[in-house]
């Protein structure tokens, strides 16, 4: 009887070992309490590169002088859209990069924005304005038009999400997809990067603090950032996402019940004979 017992409670002592192996596959930044206070770099902002959209505005005290550095306003009505002024749903057309990194800007010409950043890109139209003494007292602002990120893999809410401002790390990009599902990799994470018309893939372990020193910890526009499946996802790929748990833990327990069982019923039909 005494054997019978302790092979139970080896049983459980390999789940309960096995249950903290899988904590340990899931919990992020495991290492946190060891990191050190470090100073933040401060210029995290993207850089433009060709094919970016911008929308670029010039204003001043004095309207009409004004625009004629910005683009027409679209205004949308219904599923058309027409160029003039008012209507609720309106916005600027956009700056197109070019290959060469250029924008064709008005009375100005053409400017070199690749590898600006969009403050940067404003102090430079606003310089060559001051400078031909075109404007005073003018304000410029640049904002990105398409800065868009993917969040593909094992998360609960794959898709593009389009990005305010101009800095998002791996890790909102992560919570805007609602968090990696539990059958998702937090060492197999791989962000995918064209910059320089190249395609590079990065690969992120989410359970370091070492992401923090991540060239994707900070993402850029169209990354695409992938969360690669464990093996129980991959190997049981045509069993239901939301049964998955429940009936892999039934068989376990069943599986564990039948074999006590079946211990029990030998060690009394011994005892009986």
């Amino acid at each position: 009887m005494r054997h019978v017992i302790s092979s139970i409670i080896a049983v459980f002592a390999l789940i309960s070992i096995s249950s903290c192996g899988t904590t340990k596959e899931v919990t992020y930044l495991q290492d946190l309490d060891q990191i050190e206070d470090n100073i933040i770099q401060l210029d995290k902002s993207i850089k433009i590169q060709p094919k970016d959209q911008l929308t670029i505005t010039v204003s001043c005290q004095d309207k009409e002088f004004s625009a004629m550095f910005n683009l027409p306003v679209v205004t949308y009505q219904g599923n058309s859209e027409i160029t003039g002024d008012g209507g609720a749903s309106q916005r600027n057309l956009h700056y197109s990069v070019d290959e060469d990194g250029m924008i064709e800007f008005p009375i100005l010409g053409k400017i070199h924005a690749a590898g600006l950043n969009r403050w940067e890109l404003q102090n430079k139209i606003k310089q060559d304005i001051i400078k031909r003494k075109l404007l005073k007292d003018l304000v410029v602002t640049v904002e990105f038009a398409n800065f868009k990120i993917s969040v593909l893999g094992e998360v609960t809410n794959p898709g593009s999400y389009k990005i305010n401002g101009d800095k998002v790390t791996i890790l909102e990009a992560i919570s805007l997809a609602k968090d990696l599902t539990i059958y998702g990799r937090r060492d197999q994470v791989y962000v995918i990067r064209e910059e320089n018309n190249e395609r590079t893939t990065y690969k992120a372990d989410l359970r370091s603090t070492n992401l923090f020193k991540s060239p994707v910890y900070y993402l850029q526009q169209n990354d695409i950032v992938y969360v690669q499946p464990n093996k129980v996802r991959a190997g049981q790929s045509n069993i239901n996402e939301n049964n998955l748990k429940s009936v892999s833990l039934w068989i376990s327990v069943a599986s564990l019940l039948s074999s006590v069982a079946v211990l029990v019923a030998t060690i009394v039909d011994n005892k009986n004979n």
